[in-house]
């Protein structure tokens, strides 16, 4: 299986060129990022190219963090600032070869904020779709993000089927989803055609994937049996340090058929031992 590391949280410390670099070190297939646009477009586009991996995907501006706000795109009356934040977003994206952006929607709710969004968010596929960019929606869960108008899978799908745009898609980020709602599997199953990205964090501590509530062995296995060929998520914390727990990316980038060595369970293949187990085992 191919993963690819948020640097919004992994090597979150490191400048994003340098994140670039470790998350290339580390044995990660892609990046993506939340807000870059403190660096360069062309000192991003520099670190990929010389690691040779694609950023998967960026979110546009928040806001006004200081307030509180966490998104512009469903806020009734500031339609030229969430446009100007699209705007941006797209340029940064083309400009790094990215394949997506996340429009965040920002913390509001009734009629008013969802024709806001459905407006917003056929402007940012209008203005992505020469570009080649998909544009994302991810519903957040009410104790990460309180207030969040996407706040179920339900409504992010009632979303893209009345805009009807080839280019908008769900980003489908576990954690939150077993938060909001469980049943994962079901639901993935059920809007796979929908979905445009997948994220993965330990449930409910949002560490890494191999502990908590969700089993991501099973889970990985459903998305390989899927069809699931793009780069997963890990968008994770990591602690105080911010450097990440990577035992897990090697177990699972073996697939779920791997076989690992029956002495540390790590390393996909047989040592002295002589024996080798099933990974799920």
């Amino acid at each position: 299986m191919k993963f690819s590391a948020n640097l919004g949280f992994l090597w979150a410390d490191r400048p994003l060129p340098d994140a670039i670099k470790s998350a290339k070190a580390a044995g990660f297939d892609a990046v993506e990022c939340h807000w870059p646009y403190d660096v360069p477009a062309a000192d991003t586009r520099k670190a990929l190219n010389e690691t040779g991996l694609r950023m998967l995907g960026l979110n546009t501006r928040r806001g006004n963090v200081a307030i509180g706000e966490n998104g512009l795109s469903a806020l009734p009356g500031r339609e030229a600032e969430a446009r100007a934040a699209i705007d941006e977003a797209i340029e940064y994206a083309s400009a790094v070869g990215a394949a997506a952006v996340h429009v965040m929607a920002g913390n509001s709710s009734g009629p008013r904020a969802r024709q806001a969004f459905v407006e917003n968010l056929t402007y940012a596929c209008e203005r992505a779709e020469g570009k080649g960019i998909v544009i994302l929606i991810e519903p957040l869960n009410h104790y990460n993000a309180p207030g969040y108008y996407l706040n179920s899978l339900s409504l992010a799908a009632d979303v893209i089927r009345e805009i009807a745009k080839p280019n908008l898609r769900i980003m489908f980020d576990f954690y939150h989803v077993q938060i909001m709602e469980g049943d994962v599997t079901r639901r993935l199953e059920t809007l796979l055609p929908l979905i445009g990205h997948v994220q993965v964090a330990s449930v409910p501590d949002r560490g890494a994937p191999d502990h908590g509530e969700l089993d991501y062995r099973y889970v990985f296995e459903r998305l390989e049996q899927l069809g699931w060929e793009a780069p997963i998520g890990a968008e994770y914390l990591t602690g105080a340090n911010s450097v990440p727990d990577l035992a897990w990316l090697e177990r699972h980038r073996l697939g779920p058929s791997a076989t690992t060595c029956a002495g540390c369970g790590s390393c996909g293949s047989t040592c002295e031992t002589g024996i080798a187990v099933d990974a799920r085992s």
